[in-house]
Formats: C-alpha cells, sequence, structure tokens
C-alpha cells in the first residue's frame, strides 16, 4: 500500500479510539494507541475477509484476546467498511450501542468471540485452530480445497500472563497449530505500573520451549517489520507463531509509555496535545477522504476473495453434490437426518448402570451419525468413558489442561462445523469456570460432561468429593445443568444437549444407579413424577441424580410404615423445569410437604420446597471413605432421610 496512506490509516485507527474514549468518560485509549500500526498491517496485508459478508465461512478468524482494546477493534472494522457506522463510535460504551466496553460476540458484526476476561481470546483462538485443520480434513480433497484460514490473535503481555493462555499455548504447539499466528503486544505495561514488577520471563524462550516458531520486531511503528514479520508466520506451516511487537502504550501521548495510559480517558489537554503530536484535527471522529477510499478497496478486496471461495464451492458441487451437502449442513450446524437412531437404539435392560457409563454408550450411540460430534477429556477419558470408539481424530486429547480444554472447545464451537464436547471431574469444574461463564454468556452449543459428581466418589476424599460445584454451575445463566437419575435420563439428557444451541452440562455418577421408570418428556421438561401415588401426596420427595433412587427406597420404606401418600418426583434439569408454566410446575410438586434430597449444597433448593419444606443437602466438605460410608456420614442415608419425612408427616 501507500506508504501515506498507511500512516493515515494508522493514525485514524488511533484517533477514532481516543475520540471514543473520550467521547464515553470511559474505556483503554493506550493499547490501541500502541497497537494500532500491526492491527493496520494485518488487517490491510494479510487478513482474509469480507466486510458485506461477515460469517463467510473461510474467512480468517481475528481475535483480540486484549479486549479491553475494543475500541481499536471497532476502528478497524468502521474503516475496513463493516456495518458499524460512525454513529455506533460516538455510542461507545453506551446502553444499546453496538460497540459495548469490551467485544461481544453475537453483538457487533466481525467480532469472532467475546473477550476481556485476559487470556481466553488467546486459547479460544486456539481451538479456532483445531477446528480449522479438523474440519479441513474431513472435507479437503484432490479436487478442491474447501477450508483453508488462518487464526490471528492480538494479545497482551496480561493475556500471556494468565495461566489459560499458558496451557492453551502448551497444547497449540503439541498440535502443531502453523495456521495459528499471535501477534503479542509487548508495551510493558500493566495496571500497576511496569511488567518489571510481575513478569520478567523470556516469553520467546517459553514459547519456542511449548514448540511454537517466535518471531520480534522491535519498533512497534515499522510497518515493513511487521508485514514481513507476519509473512514469515504465514511461510511456517509446521508450528504455530508468535510475533512479540515492542510497542510503546498510549503512543503519541502525553502519557506514553506510562501505565496512566492503559485506561482512562486522556482528557481535553492531553488529547490536545496527542492531536497535535499527530498533527490531526480537532474535529472529534474525523475520517480523513483518502480513508474512505481505502474502506471501498478493502470491500472490493472482500468480495473478490469470498466470491472466489464461493465460485469453488459451486465447481465441487457439480463434481460431488453429496459431498457439498455434507459440508453446508456441518456449517449451517444443522442436524443430519437420522442422527438420534443410535440413541434410539439404547437399551440398557434391568442392570444397574453408572450414569457417567450410559453417557459414554450415549457418546458411541451418537458419533456414527453425528459426525460433527467432537470432544475429549482433561487427561481422564477412561474415567469420563468420553472415548469415542474408532473416532480418530475426533478424539482430542486435552491433557490436564482444565482451564485451556474449556476454552479451546469455545474457540471451536464459535468456529463452526463442530459440536464439541470436553470432561472432566465435576470438582475440576472450578478450573474451567471463566470459560464456562463465556460459554453461557456467547450462547456457544457446548456439552461439559463432568463426572464423579458427589461425596460418593469416596476414598480420593473431600479434595475430589464436589460440594458447592453443582449450586455454582445452577446459578450460571444460560447454561443448563443436568444431573440425570439413571442410564435412560441420561440418553435424554444427551439428546436435548445435542439439539440445544446454547451450552450444557452432564452431572454423572460413577456408582452404579437402579434402572427407574424415566419419562424423556418428563426429562425434556426439567422435572416430573417418577412414581406418583392415590390422591394427592401428603408428601413429595425431590431429588435429582443418585438420590432419585433413595428417594424411591424411603418412599418404600413409609410405605412399610404407612404411608403410601408420598411422591417421587425426579428434577435432572432446574432450568428447564422453572422454563415450564406455572400449572406444570404445580401438578408435579403439589400442595402438601415437601423434602428435597440432593448429594450437594443446599443453596437453591427452598426455591422448590416452599418455606415449609425441608432441604437435605451437604454443606460440609466430604471425607475420605469408601462411597457409601461417606454418603451416610454426610446424611443420605435411608435412615436418615426417613427421619426427616416421618417428622414432615406428622
Amino acid at each position: 500500500m501507500n506508504l501515506d496512506l498507511d500512516a493515515l490509516c494508522v493514525t485514524t485507527l488511533r484517533m477514532l479510539a481516543v475520540d471514543m474514549v473520550e467521547q464515553a468518560q470511559s474505556g483503554h485509549p493506550g493499547m490501541p494507541l500502541g497497537a494500532a500500526p500491526m492491527a493496520h498491517v494485518l488487517w490491510s496485508r494479510f487478513l482474509r475477509h469480507d466486510p458485506l459478508d461477515p460469517d463467510w465461512p473461510d474467512r480468517d478468524r481475528f481475535v483480540l484476546s486484549a479486549g479491553h482494546g475494543s475500541a481499536l477493534l471497532y476502528a478497524l472494522l468502521h474503516v475496513s467498511g463493516y456495518d458499524l457506522s460512525l454513529d455506533e463510535l460516538k455510542k461507545f460504551r453506551q446502553m444499546g450501542s453496538r460497540t459495548p466496553g469490551h467485544p461481544e460476540y453475537g453483538l457487533t458484526p466481525g467480532v469472532s468471540c467475546s473477550t476481556g476476561p485476559l487470556g481466553q481470546g488467546l486459547a479460544m483462538g486456539v481451538g479456532m485452530a483445531m477446528a480449522e485443520r479438523l474440519l479441513a480434513g474431513q472435507f479437503n480433497g484432490p479436487d478442491g480445497t474447501l477450508v483453508d484460514h488462518r487464526v490471528y490473535v492480538l494479545a497482551s503481555d496480561g493475556d500471556l500472563m494468565e495461566g489459560v493462555s499458558a496451557e492453551a499455548a502448551s497444547l497449540a504447539g503439541h498440535q502443531r497449530l502453523g495456521k495459528l499466528i499471535v501477534l503479542y503486544d509487548d508495551n510493558r505495561i500493566s495496571i500497576e505500573g511496569s511488567t518489571a514488577l510481575t513478569f520478567t520471563e523470556d516469553v520467546e524462550a517459553r514459547f519456542r520451549a511449548y514448540g511454537w516458531h517466535t518471531l520480534a520486531v522491535e519498533d512497534g511503528e515499522d510497518l515493513e517489520a511487521i508485514a514481513q514479520a507476519i509473512a514469515a508466520g504465514q511461510a511456517q506451516q509446521e508450528r504455530p507463531t508468535l510475533i512479540r511487537v515492542r510497542t510503546h502504550i498510549g503512543h503519541g501521548s502525553p502519557l506514553a509509555g506510562s501505565a496512566s495510559a492503559h485506561g482512562a480517558p486522556l482528557g481535553a489537554e492531553r488529547l490536545a496535545a496527542t492531536r497535535a503530536f499527530y498533527q490531526w484535527p480537532a474535529t472529534a471522529f474525523h475520517v480523513p477522504e483518502a480513508v474512505a477510499g481505502y474502506r471501498a478497496a478493502m470491500l472490493e478486496r472482500g468480495r473478490q476473495e469470498s466470491g472466489a471461495w464461493a465460485g469453488k464451492l459451486q465447481g465441487i458441487e457439480a463434481r460431488d453434490p453429496e459431498r457439498m451437502a455434507l459440508f453446508r449442513q456441518r456449517l449451517a450446524g444443522t442436524l443430519p437426518d437420522g442422527w438420534d437412531e443410535g440413541l434410539n437404539a439404547l437399551d440398557f435392560g434391568h442392570k444397574p448402570v453408572a450414569t457417567r457409563v450410559a453417557s459414554g454408550m450415549a457418546i458411541n450411540a451418537l458419533a456414527p451419525g453425528l459426525p460433527a460430534l467432537i470432544g475429549g477429556s482433561a487427561d481422564l477419558a477412561p474415567s469420563n468413558n468420553t472415548h469415542i470408539q474408532g473416532g480418530g481424530e475426533r478424539n482430542i486429547h486435552f491433557g490436564v489442561r482444565e482451564h485451556a480444554m474449556a476454552a479451546v472447545v469455545n474457540g471451536m464451537a464459535l468456529h463452526g462445523g463442530w459440536i464439541p464436547f470436553c470432561a472432566t471431574f465435576l470438582v475440576f469444574s472450578d478450573y474451567m469456570r471463566g470459560a464456562m461463564r463465556l460459554s453461557a454468556l456467547m450462547e456457544t452449543r457446548v456439552i461439559y460432561v463432568l463426572t464423579h459428581d458427589s461425596v460418593a466418589v469416596g476414598e480420593d476424599g473431600p479434595t475430589h468429593q464436589p460440594i458447592e460445584q453443582l449450586a455454582g454451575l445452577r446459578a450460571l445463566p444460560g447454561l443448563t445443568v443436568f444431573r440425570p437419575a439413571e442410564a435412560n435420563e441420561t440418553v435424554a439428557a444427551w439428546r436435548l444437549a445435542v439439539t440445544s444451541h446454547a451450552p450444557s452440562a452432564l452431572i454423572l455418577t460413577r456408582q452404579n444407579l437402579p434402572p427407574l421408570p424415566a419419562n424423556p418428556q418428563g426429562v425434556a421438561r426439567g422435572g416430573y413424577v417418577v412414581s406418583p401415588c392415590a390422591g394427592e401426596p401428603a408428601l413429595v420427595l425431590l431429588a435429582s441424580g443418585s438420590e432419585v433412587a433413595l428417594a424411591m427406597r424411603v418412599k418404600e420404606k413409609l410405605a412399610g410404615l404407612g404411608h403410601a401418600e408420598v411422591r417421587v418426583v425426579s428434577m435432572p434439569s432446574w432450568e428447564l423445569f422453572a422454563a415450564q408454566s406455572r400449572e406444570y410446575r404445580e401438578s408435579v410438586l403439589s400442595t402438601g410437604p415437601r423434602l428435597a434430597i440432593e448429594a450437594g449444597a443446599s443453596l437453591g433448593w427452598h426455591r422448590w420446597v416452599g418455606e415449609f419444606g425441608e432441604v437435605i443437602g451437604v454443606d460440609r466438605f466430604g471425607l475420605s471413605a469408601p462411597g457409601g460410608q461417606a454418603m451416610e456420614a454426610v446424611g443420605l442415608s435411608e435412615e436418615a432421610v426417613t427421619a426427616r419425612a416421618l417428622a414432615l408427616l406428622h
């Protein structure tokens, strides 16, 4: 490009960003001022994208992992021709705008994922690169390439301090993701001051140890050096690339190089000085006419690139329509005909089955008819029962990297073409919490398989026995949590998770559970009467998971004591039950006394038992003992529950 136009575009990006922050009186001007040159070089010379078709499937993905620099991203989108007007830039961080404080997936065209929690964007970029390679392996052929794009991540010092990025970078190096390029904005400043306070490692050496290709640009204002580094990264096919670019936070402002430039408006005087430094007009949100010409060039380039890909698809479709139909279906995220035939054929007989085992059988029943299903475990596949028999690369070995695993599957889901799942023990979902929250926020179709769900884990002791995790997951808006009571409820939960377009968590037992008269329609409604009684019940026993079988035994014991008017309700999903009509909920719960039973924190159950009901939960840490003994010790024995039930009946 013309060097004068390049300089003009870079300054436009910088000044749009600081004007956004100044207008909002909120935001982060320092990172956009320092990182605008590398962002411009990437977007103007390398990034394959079509502003008129932001969801073009074979576009390059750009992830702003340093989401606090969102003003830079919005400036890039506007200047490149996306449907993001100058008026939207003027509403930065305001109610109802398409320019929120941190990038939000699904709100702003051209935003690949929601970022802000540092490190998550880099890890999602790893997932996108994995999704690209695996999809290419399924659909590319000698007659044409359907999938061939790169993933670029712009990351900060803070991103690389976070543990999730270390796990993800280690996995990316092992996976040899040659189409992943990370631009590291090495401005050496964090909120508290110089990174010398906390971050003095040799980042390039660390990434080389992970198996990455590393490059350095010592002058973040040198556009040609940045371009040469990106080109060298593109040429490296066997390893992901980290490009360290030495920048200066707040470049051109009186606060340049200072932590004060990070997260606050410059203020009128400093903004005026910054305009003078760049010889920029005093008019806010100024976009030079020449930059409008640049926008037209970017629009035309994008149209040609996406159009060439569409033409390639038409040629392949003429030769191989079946392959193209499958490809389009995968990109659309729709389920193929007969996808659940394997589930329908499952028969568990009358034997007790652990729900983790039933889940594993469901995965393998789904896999042949649902080629988009992909996933793995944090080094626990034999325990989580998540291995796809004969699945090849559809089995992902994440290693002991729960933080990265959850973020990576978010990236895979966002990329498209896959329905990913990931697995670990329920107690370790704490490590995944940040990514699970983003999953719920972005409504990604991710399935979390969380086994070893209670103190019944037994001898592994309190470190491995989940207590508060189930309540914590239920508190997460947008996440549907299933705790099935037996094998058939587990199959129903899998069916619902696959058909959902938002995240689901399956909470599963290690111990065997007896078969019950499960009702798939009842599971779909979140709660149902699994064992009725004649007439209106004098007591309703509510439970989920393994405690439904306990409630059934308690009901039998009460009947033997002359109390036949007891109903048992299975509540595999609070979220789905809460979504039902009031009439349905009341028909299930009845108006009599209620006793809830669950091997987890009691928090939340009072919503369902009412003011005069009671809850038997576990509001203490567990203990190291055989599972049955541990359950008895925390009050989950037939005798203890029966005594509480009798007290409610009298």
